[in-house]
């Protein structure tokens, strides 16, 4: 650091670097899971302290766990139970897994069918702010283009702020900035694209 960042609604922001750079670590900051050293973190103009800051994240770190369970999704809303179900089909999981009363059917998948589990999870959340580590590394080309053509779209046309950890540079044409870390440091690499 010292670091100066900012996003806002319906934009998205990809974060690059090396390993080693800060990146999950200024992650980690930002939704309240690390406290900062010094400095404020600031939501709508309003200074918020590490443990208010989870309200506004739904995340998807690189080192997640996923539970059977769906907290904070109301599945017996029917809007919202159509639409996760419209994305398990979209996900091309419908074969493997389907929405119970406030759980998944099952978790008993593999990898990154998990992930998407949670990318599902995260977005059926409907939180202001997403933050993703790393989500579609794993992933196959159509999922990766899916998440970041479709989804990612999505999400900033509902006005979401959308953080992703990412090295997909076929993809940066999607983000609105793309900033670097550097031994701690950020660079705005590009801006308004």
């Amino acid at each position: 650091g010292p670091i100066d960042f900012e996003a806002k609604k319906g934009e998205a922001v990809f974060i690059v670097g090396g390993n080693g750079s800060g990146k999950t670590t200024f992650a980690k900051i930002l939704t309240g899971l690390y406290a900062p050293d010094g400095g404020t973190i600031k939501v709508d103009g309003e200074e918020v302290n590490s443990y208010q800051l989870g309200e506004y994240f739904s995340t998807v770190f690189s080192g997640y766990h996923l539970f059977e369970r769906l907290y904070n999704v109301d599945l017996s809303d029917e809007e919202k139970r159509k639409e996760g179900e419209k994305y398990i089909e979209m996900l091309n999981l419908q074969d493997k897994v389907s929405l119970g009363e406030d759980s998944f059917s099952t978790i008993d998948l593999s990898g990154g069918q998990r992930k998407r589990l949670a990318l599902l999870q995260c977005y059926l959340e409907d939180c202001p702010i997403y933050l993703f580590d790393e989500v579609a590394a794993d992933q196959d080309p159509q999922f990766r283009r899916f998440f970041y053509r479709e989804l990612l779209t999505r999400m900033k046309e509902k006005g979401k702020i959308v953080i992703a950890i990412t090295h997909d540079d076929h993809y940066f044409d999607m983000a609105d900035k793309v900033i670097k870390f550097d031994m701690g440091k950020l660079d705005v690499l590009t801006e308004g694209t």
